[in-house]
């Protein structure tokens, strides 16, 4: 997520049920018993004194494993994103008990508390892997206490300033999603583009990628304009557009429901034929295959095909529907076994092999970090059609 985003509910009701992810510790009761001494005489002993009895050493915080890796969850549980904080933990249960997996112990902390004070925590009591957290300004302020640790962080983010110093993003980036839509955009021989951007960082990060992915696919941005997310603005951005050079397609970089709003004033203002182009938000709309005014549109995003069987289960165990971002934490786990093959356990977690060049694969389908940190994502360009959702090209199956 970027920086101070709310995760967007999941249209079903909220999580009411929130399980428990802490360790249940055993108490250990130490009984003392009373020695009868014998009557008999008083002459001493000549036995050996019994040896003393070590004091038993209490260790602070979460008992010692010594037969499974250490990982922590860092995820909001309280607050405004508890509900999608929730989701992701449930989605890690998820994959341990798929997996039948025993190697691996994951801890849940509240980010909501303060996410550098649940890292600490988490790096005090053992754990040699973070999984999360959830928002941007949360990584940046648990990486370098986890990188003078020596503890990797795998985090859900997408905020790509985010990355590096032992940081892994695994969010899904905005650039990657824009450059696939307008690639495929080029390959159906459309070769001039309009932009219609929100204020903000989202904004100036997808503007950035726009401008950057059209030039790459040899196209020409006639026009790119940008609105404040308040009445009339995108209105008012749309008759600017109109005014400059005709362009075959479109990107509008929001959600699925400001671009059905917007793409009837695209119309009016004569951009009749124009395809409309979306991003990688458009894939958290449930409801975007009924939005009438999207027939035709484009967007590219992670694949949807295993993530349906993924929300049939998640339903029947929990009651309830996942937030579309979870399938991050249920991936995040599956990474995290394979590698944990060849990890020690009271190792250090091996670093290096999140870098694989073969990547990994999960519910999303393929992905792999580069040398930045951020997960770079085999996607797939879907269009809106007659009221369903048609792939109209799939996402490869790896890296070359």
């Amino acid at each position: 997520m970027t920086d101070g985003a709310r995760v967007r509910q999941p249209g079903k009701r909220l999580i009411h049920a929130i399980v428990s992810w802490g360790v249940v510790g055993g108490a250990m009761l130490l009984a003392g018993c009373d020695t009868v001494v014998p009557r008999g005489p008083t002459t001493p002993s000549r036995r050996p004194p019994p040896p003393r009895q070590q004091p038993v050493r209490i260790e602070p915080g979460i008992p010692v494993d010594t037969e499974r890796h250490r990982v922590a969850l860092l995820v909001p549980l309280s607050g405004p994103n508890a509900g999608v904080g929730q989701s992701l933990a449930n989605a890690t249960q998820m994959a341990l008990l798929d997996s039948n997996n025993q190697r691996i112990r994951i801890t849940t902390y509240d980010t909501n508390l303060g996410a550098a004070a649940a890292a600490q925590r988490a790096i005090a009591e053992g754990n040699r892997l973070i999984l999360g957290p959830l928002l941007g300004e949360d990584v940046r302020a648990v990486t370098p206490l986890a990188h003078r640790s020596g503890v990797p962080v795998v985090a859900f983010s997408n905020d790509s300033s985010a990355a590096g110093q032992g940081a892994y993003l695994m969010g899904y980036a905005p650039a990657q999603s824009i450059a696939r839509v307008v690639e495929y955009a080029k390959g159906q021989g459309i070769t001039s583009f309009a932009g219609l951007v929100p204020n903000g960082t989202y904004g100036e990060r997808a503007s950035t990628a726009f401008l950057r992915s059209v030039e790459s696919a040899g196209g020409q941005v006639t026009s790119l304009q940008t609105y404040q997310r308040v009445p009339g603005s995108i209105t008012a951005a749309i008759t600017k557009m109109a005014k400059d050079s005709p362009y075959q397609a479109v990107l509008i970089a929001d959600n699925a429901n400001t671009a059905s709003t917007a793409v009837p004033v695209l119309r009016r203002m004569g951009a009749g034929g124009a395809h409309v182009l979306g991003t990688e938000l458009w894939n958290t709309d449930n409801s975007i295959a009924s939005k009438a005014a999207l027939d035709g549109a484009w967007y590219a995003a992670v694949s949807n095909g295993l993530y349906q069987q993924y929300v049939a289960k998640y339903r029947a165990r929990f009651g309830n529907a996942p937030y579309r971002l979870s399938s991050l934490g249920y991936d995040a786990v599956l990474l995290t076994i394979r590698i944990a093959q060849d990890w020690r356990i009271g190792t250090p977690f091996p670093e290096r092999r999140l870098t694989d060049a073969g990547g990994f694969s999960g519910i999303d389908g393929a992905f792999r970090f580069g040398r930045d940190g951020v997960a770079e994502r085999a996607l797939e360009v879907e269009e809106i059609r007659g009221g369903s959702v048609v792939t109209v090209s799939p996402a490869p199956r790896g890296f070359e």
